[in-house]
């Protein structure tokens, strides 16, 4: 039977009241519609919070922003698989329908969680353009247009954190920055300004919780919603350390 002949869409949400209270699942049925994303069935349960049993309830919290795959706000763990939910269609999901949060951040109630961890870790590493003084610097030197184009797949990252809830190296036992982070690196190393910064960017990810914590198992690129190339850019980051190791043994900027 199709979700169309049922009338009715089922969900089985993983709950937390707060920080450091114990999880629980609750199922709720709301009516189907057609083109429903996951958002929207969200919105009709805090509309009318009452779950398959018929007890009124509390509305699920979670986070959206701009509802087109665009802010990486709306990532949540839909039917095992880490997710934007602004672009799961219920249509294409298979009932009941399972929603639970990223594991890999903490749960601050039921899908919200805090993604601190991923931002720490892009300040950790400089993943920004640093410019000097709030006054006009005039044009910024060109890209060539070779580097343009892998540079701008780069740049799409929302810093949703689906490929580090995918990494198995990404842990509460680890502190491995995770693919997005060591992936930016690659992108503001690139940049004619960012490079700056290039060495320092690169010492960070050589030391504990960078390059040697990656175990290649290329979950990150299979789940990158951007179909973001990271694996290439770790594999290109590699090269880059092994470089930089040499120079800072024979102390010189020649080799």
């Amino acid at each position: 039977m199709t979700i169309s002949e049922q009338k009715t869409v089922k969900f089985i949400i993983t709950r937390q009241d707060g920080l450091d209270d114990i999880p629980y699942e609750q199922e709720f049925e709301i009516p189907y519609r057609p083109n429903m994303n996951v958002i929207s069935a969200l919105m009709e349960i805090r509309r009318n919070p009452v779950d398959a049993r018929g007890n009124k309830t509390t509305p699920v919290a979670w986070d959206m922003n701009c509802l087109e795959e665009v802010c990486g706000a709306c990532s949540m763990v839909i039917n095992g698989k880490p997710r934007q939910s602004c672009t799961a269609l219920i249509d294409k999901l298979e009932q009941p329908i399972r929603l639970q949060p990223m594991k890999t951040f903490q749960v601050v109630r039921d899908l919200q969680v805090d993604r601190s961890r991923m931002f720490d870790a892009l300040k950790r590493v400089k993943a920004w353009v640093p410019l000097d003084g709030t006054y006009d610097l005039g044009p910024g030197p060109r890209i060539p247009e070779k580097k343009r184009q892998w540079a701008y797949e780069l740049s799409k990252c929302m810093t949703c954190g689906v490929c580090l809830e995918s990494c198995p190296n990404v842990n509460s036992n680890s502190n491995f920055i995770g693919p997005a982070p060591l992936s930016q690196v690659r992108l503001f190393n690139a940049h004619p300004t960012g490079e700056m910064h290039k060495g320092e960017r690169l010492e960070t990810i050589m030391g504990d919780g960078g390059l040697a914590n990656c175990g290649n198992s290329q979950n990150c690129v299979q789940s990158c919603p951007k179909g973001i190339p990271l694996t290439t850019s770790i594999a290109a980051l590699n090269r880059d350390t092994t470089i930089q190791a040499f120079r800072n043994f024979f102390g010189s900027d020649q080799v």
